[in-house]
């Protein structure tokens, strides 16, 4: 059955063992046996099925140049913060949650990622030959076929908070701050929606690189991609401007607020020794 973003709301907070309000939905739900008292039921969760993430893809290609000379024989999501590589808190986080599909692509020093192999041995790797040369685009350009029901994750994002992750989304969004002020890529919104990407602003959304693309969206996202990408000067796109900009009537994408205390984007050297000081 079709579920209505409140509906939705109760039934994957009682799936996720979350706190919730209850309400006139919710007597809707325990009638027609999707709950039962603040239990959800078999039939609930079938109700939830297709909002359920079928997968994660991490992008992890880059150079992390702005990291060196830490990221000169390490990709960045393998750098270790407090003796924890970077990227394994995001897997963690996923597979507490039930997706254990998890796809990364990679590119520089591309070999190094076979030892997570050793913790994580159902991880499977696609390889981005252009990443020297072009932007993430590429990346998911190599994965474009994967992208219904799938979180999209850059890979040097510190997670202070694994409960941001999530097994179940009612329709696409990004992870997003709210800012007085950012010097970050930014959105604004509409109606709830982003209506506009831009770098800086006040009173905005900073955007966090965590996403995820529900089933119709994916299907659109692999034609929007590959148009993209084919564009004068379009392998020096980001990812998400695909959706965002070039195409943006195509998609409402909401923002799924979190905090700052709850995850940090990792970019350059100086960030890296601000958090862990054992690098300076």
């Amino acid at each position: 059955m079709e579920l209505n973003k409140v509906q939705f709301d109760i039934l994957s907070a009682l799936a996720e063992n979350r706190n919730i309000d209850l309400n006139e939905d919710a007597i809707f739900l325990e009638e027609n046996g999707l709950i039962n008292g603040l239990k959800i039921t078999q039939k609930g969760l079938d109700a939830l099925e297709p909002y359920r993430v079928k997968r994660a893809i991490f992008l992890a290609a880059g150079l992390g140049e702005r990291m060196f000379p830490v990221t000169k024989d390490t990709p960045k999501p393998l750098v270790k913060v407090f003796g924890v590589r970077i990227i394994d808190r995001l897997i963690d986080a996923l597979l507490n949650v039930g997706i254990d599909e998890i796809i990364i692509v990679r590119g520089y020093l591309s070999e190094q990622f076979d030892l997570i192999k050793d913790k994580y041995p159902n991880v499977k790797f696609i390889e981005n030959p252009y990443f020297n040369d072009s932007n993430n685009i590429t990346s998911v350009l190599q994965a474009r076929d994967l992208l219904e029901n799938a979180y999209v994750f850059e890979s040097d994002l510190l997670l202070y908070n694994p409960s941001i992750i999530r097994k179940y989304h009612y329709s696409s969004n990004f992870l997003g701050i709210k800012k007085e002020k950012s010097d970050d890529w930014c959105f604004t919104l509409k109606d709830g929606y982003i209506c506009e990407e831009k770098l800086g602003g006040n009173d905005c959304i900073q955007m966090v690189g965590i996403s995820y693309w529900d089933e119709a969206d994916g299907k659109k996202l692999f034609n929007h991609i590959k148009e993209a990408y084919e564009m004068p000067e379009g392998n020096k796109l980001y990812w998400e401007q695909v959706p965002l900009i070039k195409f943006k009537d195509s998609y409402k994408v909401y923002v799924n607020e979190c905090k700052e205390e709850d995850i940090v984007e990792i970019d350059t050297l100086s960030e890296l020794i601000a958090i862990d000081e054992s690098y300076k």
